[in-house]
């Protein structure tokens, strides 16, 4: 704790340099959008003796994403803590954060297309897609630091400014650093992203620049060893004595910028875009103010074409490999010097599209057809074997958010005409009507995709170790709708999915294909109650059901709630949320984890169930531009008999949570 409040020191220092906040009401504007979804601009040069008007040091920032032209705000809320933590409420780690995680829900439909199959360590990277784009009046700069129990640390750091009016550029980097509480748990993951959006004066021309990449490395244990009740023992209080699979006896490092494994995962991956947009036919325009004449640009028909390279490196390592573990769930015979397993992947989308604009004034109005060519090269067996392969596909949408912002209309689709995943295809498409802001809306909806599996259900990667199964495409059809209601703070969502050729891992090592028609449903419900002044009650409540007898296990009732107090406790400028948060799932056969894979397999001997719900007490509060927010953990772990935190909650066969954590965080903006 001595290193954060030096840090939090360093901080109040560096502030007595910048400006002060920018978020108090009324200062942070939305910027004007002119010219069908262009970056506004002012224009001219000011007089040197402009009066004053009080909001010199405010700022007037907002952002959009790669494929949307709707520009947003930010959430400046602080009741939801996983808004800034990486793993999702609806997710478990196996014990540490920066380990393998998974959803205690039904997946979303995946693409189709051509997949790695790697996705145990998704939620901590960044991708291109969920860049922000900004545009900004002045330079724009957020800090965030975390630090928890047993050395946790999350440190961030973000900026943006317009190098011109008509031209932006972002920059974002996290590290995440936890040596964990049991043996070789140790993770370092590095993430960043880099993002640009120029247009032209004329409006005409867009170009946007969007560069990610992302290094995880993580332990892998395997799991604490079963052949004793090490939880339940005193003499295994400290966790770190529990003996473990994998990776037994190293050395917990506490380098917070570095730290490599000899037994575990290391994935790294890149992303280089490159998107120009150029206006063919439309329609010009202008603003005069009383300093400036802003062009303006209503398109008519736009011209795209999105150059985008990637890289993926998928590795696991064993420098020291107990035998016995990889002879009883992996099938290997010799005793192995080392373990090593990689895949490389290398993708090129060189992808040209047409729009078409029906409504010139409406920029969330069009319809898009294009045509990708993909190209593929994979390395598998340490580099020995190397295959290329292509794919062509075209693709079309439709969009249309109506001008008086009540229907919202989204159809897209892409089919693959040849190369590696001939035959796939998806289709979507989806209607959302706000019927008054006191009603709310609704939304309805329809999804079909017929996939190849993933490459690593294909014999050629390095991590397919099994028997061979000829794997057919899989096919997935879903039906969904939600009703949204802001009075009684209700939304609803029901989710019905229609599932064939389901391809899952049966064990450790061997992959598999259910061929039979299985379907899942799924209803959500999330609601506030008001308990009285200040008081709330949030809840979110999900049902899953799986009928037939697929090799799919979910939990039936999956509920997290908040039980708390959301004010300013008598300070105009403090916003304050404390309470407590806890979350529950029936008991269901958890998924096992296979290290060596990276993947989660299907088991039906071992049920996981809660000891008791996981509890944590929190403190979010801000002050204008600083939020922190404080945490105390797992506090469903204390055990009376023994007075300390050692009841550990079990979330998958041999991976227990940890006990009580500590966490605590700042967030802190600038204006400079």
């Amino acid at each position: 704790m001595q290193r954060f409040f030096k840090i939090i020191l360093l901080l109040v220092v560096i502030t007595g340099f910048s400006v002060e906040a920018f978020a108090q009401p009324g200062i942070l504007k939305r910027l004007p959008r002119p010219g069908g979804g262009g970056m506004g601009g002012g224009g001219g040069k000011g007089d040197s003796l402009q009066h004053r008007t009080g909001l010199e040091d405010s700022i007037t920032i907002n952002f959009r994403f790669l494929d949307s032209t709707r520009m947003r705000k930010f959430d400046s809320s602080i009741t939801d803590f996983t808004k800034r933590f990486p793993v999702p409420w609806y997710h478990y780690h196996l014990g540490n954060v920066g380990n393998a995680t998974h959803s205690l829900l039904f997946p979303e439909l995946m693409k189709p297309g051509w997949d790695h199959g790697f996705h145990a360590y998704d939620v901590y990277n960044l991708v291109d897609l969920d860049t922000r784009l900004y545009n900004t009046t002045r330079p724009y700069s957020e800090i965030q630091y975390q630090l928890g129990s047993r050395l946790e640390q999350l440190l961030g750091v973000q900026h943006t400014q317009n190098i011109l009016p008509n031209w932006n550029a972002s920059f974002q980097y996290r590290m995440i650093s936890a040596p964990g509480f049991y043996q070789n748990q140790r993770t370092n993951h590095n993430n960043y992203r880099f993002g640009s959006w120029f247009q032209s004066k004329s409006k005409r021309y867009q170009n946007f620049i969007v560069v990610t990449g992302n290094k995880l490395i993580s332990g892998e244990n395997g799991g604490i060893r079963n052949d004793l009740p090490y939880l339940d023992s005193s003499a295994f209080n400290d966790r770190l004595t529990i003996p473990t699979n994998l990776g037994e006896n190293q050395v917990v490092s506490r380098n917070f910028f570095g730290g490599d494994v000899t037994t575990g995962t290391k994935y790294t991956n890149a992303s280089y875009l490159l998107r120009q947009q150029y206006d063919i036919v439309g329609q010009k325009d202008s603003i005069v103010t009383d300093s400036s004449v802003i062009p303006l640009f209503y398109p008519r028909l736009r011209g795209e074409h999105t150059l985008n390279y990637k890289t993926y490196k998928y590795r696991f390592v064993d420098a020291n490999p107990n035998f016995d573990f990889y002879k009883n769930n992996y099938g290997y015979v010799d005793t192995p010097k080392n373990v090593f397993l990689q895949d490389y992947w290398r993708e090129l989308v060189n992808d040209f599209s047409l729009y078409q604009y029906p409504d010139a004034k409406n920029s969330q109005q069009f319809i898009k057809v294009g045509a990708a060519l993909q190209l593929l090269t994979g390395s598998f067996d340490s580099g020995a074997v190397t295959k290329k392969y292509h794919n062509f596909f075209v693709h079309g949408e439709y969009r249309n958010k109506s001008r008086n912002q009540k229907w919202d209309i989204e159809a897209y689709g892409n089919f693959y005409l040849s190369g590696l995943n001939a035959g796939d295809y998806n289709a979507h498409i989806s209607l959302k009507r706000l019927l008054s802001k006191k009603l709310g809306s609704f939304e309805i909806g329809f999804g079909n995709i017929n996939r190849t599996p993933s490459f690593i259900f294909n014999t050629l990667s390095s991590f397919y170790i099994g028997d061979y199964i000829d794997f057919k495409k899989e096919n997935n059809t879903e039906i969904f709708a939600s009703m949204e209601f802001p009075k009684p703070k209700i939304k609803l969502t029901g989710r019905y999915v229609l599932v064939s050729n389901y391809s899952y891992y049966k064990n450790f090592k061997q992959p598999d294909q259910y061929a039979t028609l299985f379907n899942v449903l799924q209803v959500t419900a999330e609601k506030q109650f008001n308990l009285g002044r200040n008081w709330h009650w949030r809840t979110w409540v999900i049902l899953q059901q799986v009928t037939g007898n697929p090799p799919l296990n979910l939990p039936l009732i999956l509920t997290r709630n908040q039980i708390g107090y959301d004010g300013k406790l008598g300070f105009s400028n403090l916003q304050t949320s404390f309470g407590l948060e806890i979350r529950y799932y029936t008991p269901y056969k958890g998924d096992g984890y296979s290290p060596l894979l990276g993947q989660f397999y299907n088991q039906n001997e071992e049920t996981i169930k809660m000891k008791l719900p996981e509890t944590a007490a929190y403190l979010h509060f801000r002050i204008k531009t600083f939020t922190a927010y404080v945490r105390v953990e797992n506090l469903n772990a204390f055990n009376p008999s023994e007075g300390n935190f050692t009841n550990n909650n079990i979330v998958a066969p041999l991976y227990p949570y940890p006990g009580m954590q500590l966490r605590v965080g700042i967030y802190w903006s600038f204006i400079n």
